[in-house]
C-alpha cells in the first residue's frame, strides 16, 4: 500500500489530504497523535527507522474521511507534517519524523534552518544571486549554520567572540553600515533579533538612518543574552516602489503602504522547483507587512493598485517572480544538499516545500523584486486562505492543492519502487543508456536478459542472463527456457518489461508464465505485426467513432505474387515497409506497382536476418506491407495507461521527411497543434490502444492527422524511443521508464492532471552519411561532436546519442544523433536550432534544416 502521512496539525494541510484522497483513495493518513504512530528499525536502511501507524484519518475521493485502525500497522512511504517552531505538536512531530527510511518533506533542523532569516538571506544573495534588502548581521562564535566566511552582495557578517566589551566595535561597523553607499536609497533601517525562535515574535524597533547613537544602541541591546543560534540583524527598510497612481476617488489623502509578495514553491518533477501560489499582504509603510496580518489578495490586482496599468508589464512582473522563487528554492535546496544526514535530520530528510517573501521595490528607476526571506509553513497558510478565499466567491478550484498533492504522492511512489526486482527483456543499444542510470537513481534491481554476451550493460545490472532470443519466431520457445532461466538463479521478480522493439512480445509471454502484470502476449502481437494491426482495427466497429475510422488499407507482402494482390487493394502513392520494422528503416513512398516489385526485391535481397541489421525487426523475418499513404502531418503519441485508463498523454510533431524515404528528420514538443487537434491524436490513440488489448502500460502510437482527422501509422507496444522519454521529462517533468515499472508493479502512475510545459524543445536528426564529417573527431579531436558535448554541459543543446557509430547504410541508414534546442517559445527554440546548425554545418543544401523545422508553427 502506499502511504502519505501528515503528521501534527491538518489546518494547513487538509486541502492537500483532501485532493490526495480523490486522486489516490486511501493513500493519505493524517495522524493526529504520536499514540498513532511508532518507530521500529528499519530492515533496509541501517541506522534508520521505520514509521509505522496504528491509527490515522484516513481520505477517499469525494472529500469523504475515515478514522482507521490499522492492524497490521501500515508502513509509511512519505512522511511530512508541521515541523514549524511554536506548534503544540512540533516536539512529537519532529522526534516521530526524525531519521527515518523514506522520504520526509522537511524535519525540525530543516525548518529551523529555513525560518533563520540570516541563513536563507546569505543563501539567497550568493546562491540565487537574488537582491535582498542590505543588512548587518552580528552573529556569537561561529554563527550557527552560516559558513565560514559568509561572502555575499549585500550582506555583512560581524562575528563576536563576547558581546560584551565590544561597543567600539559595534559602533564603527554600525556607523559604516549607515553611511555606506548601499544605504544611500533608504532613511530608515530597522533593528531586530533573527533565528527560528524569533519569526513571527515582532521583536523589533525601526529608526531614521541619521540616528546612529539610537541604531548602536538598540544594536547593542539586543546582542545582551544572545545565543550562538541567533543573529542581531540591522538591515534597511526597503519601502514598496511608488508608481504613479490613478487619480483618486476622494479627496482624503492617501497613506503610503507596503507590498509583500508571498511565494510557494513545491519539488516538483525531477526534483525541479516550481511555482505553484502567489498571494500580497498590504499594510501600513512605516512598519513590515507580517503573515497573517492582513487578508491575502491577488498579485494581478495588486500591481494594478499600486498602478501597473498594463497587461504586458504586469505579465512581465510575473514571469520575473516565478523565476526568482524558483531560483531561491533551487538555491536553498542546493545548500540544503551540502549538509551531513544528522544536520538535515535524516538521510532522507528534504525541503519539498517552501515559501519565499519578495518585496517590490524601486532600485536605480527600475522596478525589482528583493528577497525578503524564506520561510517553512507560513506562506503555504497563506496561499491556501487565497485559496479558500477565492473559491467562497465563485472563483474555480486553484492548482494549488493539486500541485502539492502530486508532489507528495510521486515521492512515495519512487520510494515504492527502491528495491523492487525488475526482470528486464533485451538491453538494446546506446540509445537505451539512460535505463542503467534511471534504475541506479530509482533504487531498482535490474535482472537483465540480453542476447549479446558482451553487452556492456552486463556490470551494470545486479543479474546478467545472457540467452540467445534473437529468432523471436520462437518466442514461445524462447519464454519458457527464459522462465527456466530465472527460477534456476532464485529470481522472484515482481515485475517484467521491455524497452526494446524486438522483445516486447517475448517480455509478454515470460509475464504470463511468471504470473506477473502486463498485457496479454495475444495483444502485443497484434500491435507487434503492423498489417494485423489495421486489419484487426477495420473489424472493430463499435464506437462513435469507431477505432476502424482510424485504420489504414494495407496487404501483408510475402512474395512478388503478394505485391501483384495487393496493388488491386491499396491506392497508390502508397508506403512500403517492413512488417515488424522500427526506426524507420526500409520504408519508402511507392508511385506504382513497379516501383514496389523493386524495392521489395532490394528490402528482401538485403535485409534477411537480425545480422544484416540488428534492433529493427528482422528476427521476425523480413515480410513487408503495403499500405495506404496518407497526407498531413506525422506526430508521436506517448500514452500511460492503467486497467484501461488514460492516466497521461503527450503529443509531440515530426517533421517533413526527405521523400521518397521515411527517416525522421526533425520533431518538437510540445505540439504546434491547437489542443482540439491534440486531443483528437490522444483519443484515436487510446482506441486504438484498447481495441488491440492494450490495456496496461507504457505505449507510443505514430499517427498521421489528415485533414478529415487522425489516422493511424502504427503502434509500439513499448516507451517511445528515441529522444522521447528524454524529451518528455525536460518538458513536462513525468518518467516514461518510471511509469513503465509502475504500471508492471500494478501501481496507477500518479502523473501531472493538467500538465503544462515548462519549456518548448526542436530537435534535429543527424545521420552519418551526412554529418559524419561535421561530427567527427570524437571526444578529444575537436571535432562537431566535441562542441556539441561542450555545449550540452552548459546546458546549451540537448543530445541522445542513438547509435555508437553509424547504423545501416544508404537507404537503410538509420540517424545516429538526435540534437535539440530548449527555447522559452517553440520560435526561440528553432532559432537557436538553426544557428547551431548553421554554425556546426549540420544544415546543408542536401539537409534543409530550416525547411525541416518550417513546419513547426
Amino acid at each position: 500500500d502506499m502511504t502519505v502521512c501528515v503528521l501534527g496539525s491538518p489546518t494547513a494541510f487538509l486541502p492537500v489530504l483532501l485532493e490526495g484522497g480523490t486522486r489516490c483513495p486511501g493513500a493519505m493518513v493524517l495522524c493526529l497523535s504520536p499514540a498513532w504512530a511508532s518507530r521500529v528499525p528499519s530492515e533496509t536502511s541501517p541506522g534508520a527507522w521505520s514509521l509505522l501507524l496504528s491509527r490515522g484519518v484516513s481520505f477517499q475521493a469525494g472529500g469523504h474521511s475515515t478514522l482507521e485502525t490499522f492492524a497490521p500497522p501500515r508502513r509509511a512511504n512519505y512522511v511530512t507534517g508541521t515541523f514549524a517552531t511554536g506548534g503544540p505538536e512540533s516536539g512529537w512531530v519532529g522526534e516521530l519524523a526524525r531519521d527515518l527510511d523514506c522520504p520526509t518533506g522537511g524535519s525540525v533542523p530543516l525548518a529551523h534552518r529555513l525560518e533563520d532569516t540570516l541563513v536563507t538571506r546569505w543563501v539567497l544573495a550568493a546562491r540565487a544571486a537574488l537582491p535582498v534588502p542590505p543588512t548587518l548581521a552580528f552573529v556569537l562564535g561561529a554563527g550557527g549554520n552560516l559558513p565560514a566566511e559568509p561572502v555575499a552582495p549585500g550582506l555583512r557578517v560581524v562575528r563576536l567572540e563576547d558581546p560584551q566589551g565590544q561597543e567600539n566595535l559595534v559602533q564603527e561597523e554600525v556607523g559604516a553600515f549607515l553611511g555606506g553607499t548601499a544605504m544611500e536609497p533608504y532613511s530608515q533601517v530597522v533593528v531586530r533579533l533573527a533565528g527560528w525562535r524569533w519569526r513571527g515574535t515582532g521583536a523589533r524597533s525601526t529608526h531614521g538612518k541619521a540616528e546612529g547613537a539610537a541604531v548602536a544602541q538598540a544594536v547593542g541591546a539586543r546582542l545582551r543574552g544572545l545565543r550562538e543560534e541567533d543573529s542581531v540583524l540591522l538591515e534597511a527598510l526597503v519601502p514598496t516602489a511608488r508608481l504613479p497612481m490613478p487619480p483618486p476617488r476622494s479627496p482624503a489623502p492617501r497613506l503610503p503602504v507596503a507590498l509583500r509578495i508571498c511565494t510557494l514553491v513545491c519539488r516538483s518533477w525531477g526534483d525541479r522547483p516550481q511555482l505553484c501560489q502567489v498571494a500580497c499582504g498590504v499594510g501600513r509603510a512605516e512598519a513590515p507587512v507580517r503573515h497573517g496580518a492582513a487578508l491575502p489578495q491577488g498579485l494581478d490586482s495588486s500591481l494594478q493598485q499600486w498602478g501597473v496599468v498594463a497587461p504586458g508589464q504586469r505579465q512581465a512582473l510575473a514571469t520575473r517572480l516565478r523565476g526568482a522563487a524558483e531560483a531561491a528554492m533551487a538555491a536553498l535546496l542546493a545548500a540544503e544538499a551540502e549538509l551531513s544526514p544528522q544536520q538535515r535530520g535524516g538521510a532522507r530528510a528534504h525541503t519539498d516545500l517552501l515559501g519565499v517573501d519578495f518585496l517590490l521595490a524601486c532600485v536605480d528607476d527600475a522596478l525589482e523584486l528583493v528577497a525578503l526571506s524564506a520561510n517553512s509553513q507560513r506562506c503555504l497558510e497563506t496561499c491556501l486562505l487565497a485559496e479558500a478565499m477565492g473559491c467562497a466567491v465563485g472563483e474555480p478550484h486553484g492548482d494549488l492543492p493539486r500541485l502539492l498533492a502530486e508532489t507528495l504522492l510521486h515521492r512515495a511512489q519512487c520510494h515504492l519502487v527502491e528495491g523492487k526486482d525488475i526482470l528486464l527483456i533485451g538491453a538494446g543499444g546506446v540509445s537505451k543508456s539512460f535505463v542503467w542510470e534511471a534504475a541506479r537513481d530509482y533504487g531498482l534491481r535490474i535482472h537483465l536478459v540480453e542476447s549479446d554476451p558482451q553487452h556492456f550493460a552486463a556490470g551494470l545490472v545486479e543479474t546478467f542472463l545472457p540467452y540467445d532470443s534473437r529468432e523471436h519466431r520462437r518466442d514461445e520457445e524462447h519464454a519458457e527456457r527464459v522462465t527456466e532461466l530465472v527460477r534456476s538463479r532464485g529470481l522472484r521478480p515482481h515485475a517484467c518489461l521491455s524497452y526494446w522493439d524486438d522483445c516486447v512480445v517475448l517480455a509478454a509471454l515470460v509475464c504470463q508464465r511468471l504470473g506477473l502484470r502486463g498485457s496479454s502476449p495475444a495483444a502485443v502481437r497484434v500491435a507487434k505485426q503492423k498489417s494485423r494491426t489495421h486489419q484487426h482495427l477495420q473489424r472493430c466497429r463499435r464506437g462513435h467513432p469507431p477505432p476502424a475510422a482510424f485504420a489504414v488499407p494495407c496487404r501483408r507482402l510475402r512474395s512478388h505474387g503478394d505485391v501483384e494482390r495487393a496493388a488491386g487493394a491499396v491506392p497508390f502513392p502508397a508506403v512500403a515497409k517492413l512488417e515488424f520494422g522500427a526506426g524507420g528503416v526500409g520504408v519508402r513512398l511507392v508511385e506504382n506497382p513497379g516501383q514496389c516489385h523493386a524495392h521489395a526485391a532490394r528490402l528482401w535481397r538485403d535485409l534477411r536476418d537480425d545480422a544484416d541489421h540488428p534492433g529493427i525487426g528482422l528476427g521476425w523475418g523480413n515480410a513487408m506491407l503495403l499500405m495506404e499513404y496518407v497526407p498531413g502531418t506525422e506526430h508521436d503519441v506517448d500514452l500511460v495507461v492503467f486497467e484501461g485508463r488514460l492516466l497521461g498523454a503527450w503529443v509531440s510533431d515530426n517533421g517533413p521527411t526527405r521523400l521518397p524515404a521515411f527517416l525522421e528528420t526533425a520533431a518538437c514538443l510540445p505540439s504546434c497543434l491547437p489542443t482540439d487537434r491534440q486531443a483528437q491524436l490522444v483519443r484515436a490513440a487510446l482506441q486504438c490502444c484498447l481495441a488491440c488489448g492494450l490495456r496496461d502500460g507504457v505505449f507510443n502510437v505514430e499517427l498521421k492527422l489528415a485533414p478529415s482527422g487522425p489516422r493511424l501509422l502504427e503502434i509500439n507496444p513499448r516507451m517511445g524511443g528515441f529522444y522521447l522519454r528524454d524529451w518528455i521529462r525536460e518538458v513536462y517533468g513525468p518518467d516514461l521508464l518510471l511509469a513503465a515499472v509502475l504500471v508492471a508493479l500494478g501501481l496507477p502512475p500518479v502523473l501531472p492532471a493538467r500538465p503544462l510545459p515548462r519549456a518548448h524543445l526542436a530537435g534535429v536528426m543527424c545521420l552519418g552519411s551526412e554529418h559524419g564529417m561535421t561530427l567527427a573527431g570524437g571526444d578529444s579531436g575537436g571535432g562537431g561532436l566535441a562542441a556539441l558535448r561542450g555545449l550540452q554541459e552548459r546546458g546549451l543543446v540537448r543530445l541522445n546519442r542513438l547509435f555508437e557509430e553509424t547504423a545501416g547504410a544508404g537507404e537503410y541508414e538509420e540517424p545516429c544523433l538526435s540534437v535539440a534546442c530548449q527555447g522559452a517559445t517553440r520560435a526561440e527554440a528553432c532559432l537557436r536550432l538553426l544557428g547551431l546548425c548553421q554554425a556546426l554545418g549540420i544544415d546543408s543544401p542536401r539537409y534543409p534544416v530550416e525547411h525541416f523545422l518550417s513546419h513547426f508553427k
